[in-house]
């Protein structure tokens, strides 16, 4: 989920804007991850303009992986991520999701004002249930509360902060649609305490393609890890799946999952050079060739650094535990308002 938010105040003439990206801790970055939301995020997080938030969502992971130690083992290799590609820690505010526990109070106060009718319509419920009922069964067959309501805990993610708009791709806009439905309700009921979240769509983001020419996914299988080593690097790249097209044919770009990812880390001469060596008929081994360098010069420096926090998972830890500390900080005054409009409150 990637998140743009203005500050608690959300006033008009409000200039600074605050950037919030979660990343749920369910597997390894891939380079999907790198170009399609980290690299773009830490760009933003260098904008003076900018307020970031960066957290890992690891309360997410818990709806679709119940093996603790890849949830866990997922959550210090992102967060080695970040901070080995050049996020400042210091600048932006860094932390885990479960460590900012205003986040699932917030949860449950919304979960009292959304209406159920709402959820059942929640994408990720009507395609499982569906799923179940064309298979012959229960339509609620092994669906959990966690993978129901979650659009709630997302609309907490936001509302916590208050946010104002929310880049995200066009498979999300139904979350941004339900946040503002839940704080719209609460507002109603209690008085004006959260900002209406207004959806951004970027259709320029870089979606790339995995192995198999499909989107680069953990669900699918057919990712690149961002950081395998040079030799895994390699490999993985020669897998990427070509036609048949014989070396001096000439080959479409437009087509080309080699080319796609080429174009994702080059510059706008090398991405010619590369369409011209297409049009030129280059052999599917030398363009995997070519890409692999390309590659692996953009991320060997931090690949070295990315191994270097892993070896010191104290350094993470704290470093996580002071962006929650500055993230609870930005909360606690949101919450203390939602808690004294629902009437939660010291009785004198």
């Amino acid at each position: 989920m990637n998140t743009e938010i203005a500050n608690n105040d959300a006033t008009a003439t409000q200039k600074k804007r605050r950037v919030l990206t979660g990343i749920t801790t369910t597997g390894t970055p891939h380079l999907g991850n790198y170009v399609g939301a980290i690299r773009p995020a830490i760009d933003a997080s260098r904008d003076a303009n900018v307020d970031s938030f960066y957290f890992l969502a690891d309360y997410h992971a818990l709806i679709k992986c119940q093996d603790p130690e890849l949830v866990r083992r997922s959550g210090k290799e992102i967060a080695a991520t970040w901070m080995a590609l050049g996020l400042d820690t210091d600048a932006a505010t860094f932390y885990r999701q479960s460590d900012v526990p205003e986040i699932t109070e917030l949860t449950w106060i919304l979960t009292c004002v959304t209406a159920k009718g709402l959820m059942n319509r929640a994408h990720a419920y009507k395609d499982a249930a569906k799923k179940n009922s064309d298979a012959g069964e229960d339509p609620d067959l092994a669906i959990t509360m966690g993978l129901f309501s979650y659009p709630i805990l997302m609309a907490a993610d936001i509302l916590t902060f208050n946010a104002h708009k929310v880049p995200v791709g066009r498979d999300q806009t139904q979350h941004l649609e339900m946040a503002r439905d839940i704080a719209q309700r609460f507002n109603h009921i209690y008085g004006e305490a959260f900002v209406l979240p207004e959806a951004v769509i970027n259709d320029n983001v870089a979606v790339l393609g995995g192995l198999d020419g499909r989107k680069m996914s953990k669900s699918y299988g057919n990712t690149i890890p961002l950081f395998s080593t040079e030799k895994e690097l390699q490999k993985l790249i020669n897998k990427v799946k070509t036609n048949l097209l014989e070396p001096g044919q000439p080959k479409d770009p437009a087509d080309s999952t080699v080319f796609q990812i080429w174009q994702a880390f080059a510059t706008p001469e090398q991405t010619q050079y590369m369409r011209e060596q297409f049009a030129a008929g280059i052999a599917w081994g030398q363009a995997k060739k070519e890409l692999f360098s390309l590659i692996n010069n953009e991320v060997s420096s931090a690949r070295s650094r990315y191994n270097e926090l892993l070896d010191n998972p104290d350094h993470i830890e704290a470093t996580l535990k002071k962006g929650a500390l500055k993230a609870r900080n930005e909360a606690a005054s949101l919450l203390a308002k939602v808690r004294r409009a629902v009437g939660i409150a010291p009785i004198t």
